[in-house]
């Protein structure tokens, strides 16, 4: 079995001593380790350009942000409790969590997403949410709305319900509005009680 340093053992016993997991002490141990490994010398002989140089090191690698980030803390740990340099820990930045784009799907995708759904109202709702681009919250803000006031989106965004509900769900629109009496809809649309697929939808 490997001797450990009284430097190492010192810092081990400085993360039991914070009642620190044995995970989180293994990762510490582990990161100070690599980064004197890198430099062929003991931790306690490396200042603050070597650790600006190994974080370079560590980026050029493309080491992903987590581990970036747990080297860091590492170090944080090492140099500002077990060697009691306070402001070294201060000068060692933490790497800037990456920002991550959200997925688009494609038309496709969504009308094959949308038919999947289970359930002719939950087809239905998600397809208005879409359609209509709203969120969550706005969206049940709006269904709570047309239950009491029965009133439709908007022009626009009834011009986009028609088209995408045309795609993701077949003749939706004589199926959504084919029991609703006539009224006056936006942009002059009009449906009646009983209407078909045809009549309702032109057709879809």
């Amino acid at each position: 079995m490997a001797e450990i340093s009284p430097l190492r053992q010192r810092m081990i016993e400085d993360l039991k001593i914070r009642n620190l997991s044995a995970e989180t002490q293994r990762s510490y141990v582990h990161h100070v380790s690599k980064f004197s490994r890198h430099f062929g010398r003991s931790p306690d002989k490396l200042g603050i350009e070597d650790i600006r140089a190994y974080q370079m090191h560590l980026v050029e690698r493309r080491v992903s942000w987590g581990s970036l980030n747990q080297a860091v803390c590492a170090l944080k740990f090492f140099y500002g409790v077990t060697l009691g340099l306070s402001d070294v820990p201060e000068r060692i930045p933490y790497a800037r969590e990456p920002r991550k784009l959200p997925v688009v799907l494609s038309p496709d995708e969504v009308v094959r997403f949308l038919e999947a759904i289970d359930g002719f109202k939950n087809r239905i709702a998600l397809t208005t949410t879409y359609a209509a681009g709203l969120r969550v919250s706005r969206a049940e803000q709006k269904s709570a709305t047309w239950r009491r006031k029965s009133r439709p989106v908007g022009t626009r965004a009834w011009d986009r319900l028609e088209g995408v509900a045309r795609k993701a769900v077949p003749c939706a629109g004589g199926l959504i509005f084919g029991g609703i009496r006539r009224r006056k809809w936006p942009a002059g649309r009009g449906f009646e009680r009983g209407g078909n697929c045809r009549r309702s939808s032109r057709g879809c």
